[in-house]
């Protein structure tokens, strides 16, 4: 799975915000998590615990403030 990882720009980021992608804020600690996520964008917590009924050709981006 690791060598599937591609990093993006904050422009590129931002087009996979308005399309169909899943943002996924990676911050572990809940309150980090509140003070920078996206709108629409999961915790990190929720995708580990959705991670086994996502869709497989569903993009998903990670990031961090």
């Amino acid at each position: 799975m690791a060598e599937n990882v591609q990093r993006i720009s904050p422009e590129a980021a931002q087009k996979h915000v308005n399309s169909d992608a899943l943002l996924v804020c990676a911050y572990d600690d809940p309150h980090k998590f509140e003070q920078n996520h996206l709108a629409g964008a999961i915790s990190l917590d929720e995708f580990k615990a959705q991670a086994g009924s996502l869709p497989r050709d569903r993009e998903v981006v990670f990031y961090c403030a």
